[in-house]
């Protein structure tokens, strides 16, 4: 049974994994036995992610690159073969967020969501494919959202992207499963990061801040996710054990998606 979940040998490029969620997968990723390699868009990025992982004992490979431009991805993926490996695991991990009103939103701020958080992935993913067909074996795991299946205001242009990115999942999984690759999906509820801290702020007066207090009643598992909490299912979807699992995405989100919330007393 370890044997099915052993990442030993393989190659993973995480995107964006200088910290957070994608610094946590790559974190369980070489634990399982994966050499870890990971971009970001700017070499300061990358310096910092580097000395992170050396504090957790790991050699990870740090690249700078933007996900957005084909041939910057194009030239990656050679170097990384060249340099590393050919790669058998990818996750698409970089993302951003714009939490605008949709009509107080221009057209060039949705597309720039829409370029990071959909176009990016179509890209690193149509470049790593080859590959992965050579060798026999892949695996692509996509970072949804539970905004690949509800809306919410002010994240009009993310809920787009990361609907069509459940969707570009299921087809990567329907064109080339017949090549031995998976491609499945991960969607996190709500996990506490730098990024959202500020949601989860103490007030002045001591009380919850509204919006971490209408989370965790929304929540059956009363809490935030953690990082943490997604290490087992990535590893779980990049290793052996999930072979005949594809087009999937599972989330990870404490049970949101399965609860109406509690009746108003």
């Amino acid at each position: 049974m370890e044997n099915q979940f052993s990442l030993a040998g393989k190659v993973a490029l995480i995107t964006g994994a200088s910290y957070g969620i994608g610094f946590a997968i790559a974190t369980a990723f070489h634990k399982a036995g994966a050499t870890v390699v990971f971009n970001d868009i700017k070499q300061e990025l990358v310096d910092k992610g580097i000395e992170a992982y050396k504090a957790e004992g790991i050699r990870a490979h740090g690249y700078v690159c933007d996900v957005t431009n084909e041939e910057a991805v194009q030239a990656l993926v050679a170097r990384i073969e060249k340099e590393v490996g050919v790669i058998d695991i990818l996750v698409n991990n970089a993302g951003i967020i714009k939490r605008i009103p949709m009509v107080e939103m221009s057209a060039a701020e949705f597309r720039q969501v829409i370029d990071v958080d959909l176009n990016a992935p179509f890209i690193v993913s149509k470049t790593v494919i080859p590959g992965m067909i050579k060798k026999g074996h892949g695996k692509i795991i996509n970072i949804c959202s539970m905004m690949s299946e509800l809306g919410r205001e002010t994240v009009s242009a993310y809920a787009a992207a990361k609907g069509g990115l459940k969707m570009l999942t299921r087809n990567i999984a329907s064109e080339y499963g017949e090549f031995n690759i998976q491609c499945n999906g991960i969607g996190p509820g709500y996990i506490a990061t730098p990024q959202t801290a500020p949601l989860r702020e103490i007030q002045p007066d001591g009380s919850r801040h509204p919006f971490d207090s209408f989370i965790i009643a929304k929540t059956p598992a009363a809490r935030w996710g953690t990082p943490e909490d997604l290490q087992g299912p990535a590893v779980f979807l990049a290793s052996d054990a999930s072979n005949f699992v594809n087009g999937h995405v599972l989330y990870v989100d404490g049970g949101i998606l399965a609860y109406i919330g509690k009746q108003p007393k």
